[in-house]
Formats: structure tokens, sequence, C-alpha cells
């Protein structure tokens, strides 16, 4: 009888463990950035690797969580549409994000898999998005300059950053980039934030153990899967990105993520 009893207890550990693991419900990840580059508190939300997954009715559930948050800013770095899921879940989302707030976009690997990148850019810039593909765009949020960088995905054939001035500009700068590996190339410029997608959080997490197991282009045990990273003045965010029912692979204890980074002046 204990013997069973253990057996069932087991179980239903097992059960449960599996539910946590396996629990796909979005979340919010919230970062502070102190500067003295601000005089108000700005807002930045990051919607990252969509793949053009489902969340509810006409996207509710991911719009609500947008507009929770009341952000003054979105910024959307790549594999928003996706290459093989139908393509109308991301325009829901792009068109609803571009009514309320100002929105700046970068393209990611998925966008180009998809052999329709650029018409995918002209489209979502007509919506009223900045596509940056190689610039950076001057947005105001409460009377104060702010300006986002941009540079397509590599699978677009092009190294944009070569662009880019020693100089990134004055006031807060943000350079916007989906891939994370390629963080020692983005520090060589002044940025002061930088945002990348693309790792997944490393798909499968063990809390407390690893910081993801496998992301694409930077294999096991992934340096940039997910997270804040700091380097000195200069702040890195890889969001754990949106994308549900496109990977072959399910996310444990991985769960989707909206980022909110939260820009105030230094105490």
């Amino acid at each position: 009888m204990r013997r069973r009893k253990l057996l069932w207890g087991l179980l239903a550990a097992a059960v449960v463990l599996l539910l946590l693991a396996l629990d796909n419900r979005l979340t919010v990840r919230r970062y502070r950035i102190e500067t003295e580059k601000v005089t108000e508190p700005i807002r930045i939300l990051v919607v990252s690797d969509l793949h053009s997954c489902a969340y509810g009715e006409n996207q509710r559930e991911l719009l609500a969580a947008v507009a929770a948050e009341e952000p003054d800013l979105v910024l959307l770095p790549g594999d928003i549409v996706d290459d093989v899921l139908p393509e109308d879940n991301a325009w829901t989302v792009l068109e609803a994000l571009a009514e309320k707030w100002p929105c700046c976009y970068v393209t990611g690997n998925h966008e180009w898999w998809s052999g329709e990148a650029e018409r995918i850019c002209r489209e979502i810039e007509a919506l009223g998005i900045h596509v940056l593909r190689g610039e950076g765009t001057e947005i105001t949020v409460k009377g104060q300059n702010l300006t986002v960088f941009g540079i397509d995905d590599p699978d677009s054939g092009e190294d944009q950053l070569s662009r880019f001035s020693e100089t990134a500009g004055e006031g807060y700068t943000i350079l916007l980039a989906h891939r994370p590996e390629r963080i020692e190339t983005y520090r060589r410029y002044p940025f002061d934030l930088i945002v990348s997608g693309h790792a997944h959080g490393g798909q499968w997490r063990l809390p407390g153990l690893i910081n993801g197991l496998y992301a694409p282009n930077q294999g096991l045990f992934p340096a940039y899967a997910g997270g804040r990273y700091d380097f000195g003045a200069q702040v890195f965010l890889v969001s754990r990105g949106l994308a549900r029912e496109s990977t072959r692979v399910p996310r444990l204890f991985n769960p989707p993520e909206l980022v909110v980074a939260d820009i105030v002046p230094a105490a």
C-alpha cells in the first residue's frame, strides 16, 4: 500500500512538473534602466519573434497585455511574420500596434526565409511603422528625443552596421538588431541600449540551472538566450520572444514574453 501511494505521489508530481514546464501562457518581464540622458521616465515595450502565432481571437490576449503596459514606444526586433504559418495573426498585431503607438521594426531571418521580406517591409512601412534598414529615426517622447537605429537580419545579405558612424547620435540611443550572437560587433558602437530576439530563451530552460539549452547560431548553452546583460554603460536586452505553435520543439520552463524596459532618470 505504501509503495502504491508513493508511486501515485511520484506520478502526480511528474504531471504537475510537466504542466509547469509546458506552461506557455504569456508573461511580462520588466527591466529598469537608469540613465542621465532622460529627464522623464520612458516605457519601451519589446514585441519579438511572434512568428505569426495566435494569442486568442483577433490576438486579443497579446494586444490587451500590450495596452495594459501603456508603452511610449514599441520595438519589433524581427521574426514577427513567419515563413511557414499564415501571416494573418502577424498583421493583426502590427495594424493594432501602429494605430496606437510609435513603433520601430527590423527584419528577422524568418522574414527573409519567406522570400517575401521586401514586400513585408513595404507593407509594414505603409502602416506607419518605422522600418529601419541600416538607418535611424528620431522619436520624441515626453519632450525628449530618442534615436532608434536598426539593421536588417544578416540573411538579407547586407552588413548594415558599417553605415553607422562612431558616434551614434545625441540623446538616448537604441540599436534594434535581431541576432544576439553579434553583440561583440554591436558593442563597438556607442548605443545606450541594444535590443535583440532570435534565441527564443534557449527553448528549454531549467530554473536555477541553465540559461537555455540551445539557441540558433549560438548552439548549446547559449550565452545570450534571453535577459539583461550589462556592458559598462551599455545595456543589452534579449527577448525570449512570443513563438509558440511555430516551434518544432515545445518550450520548457520558458513561457513566451513581452519585455518592458523602463528608462528612468539616474538617481
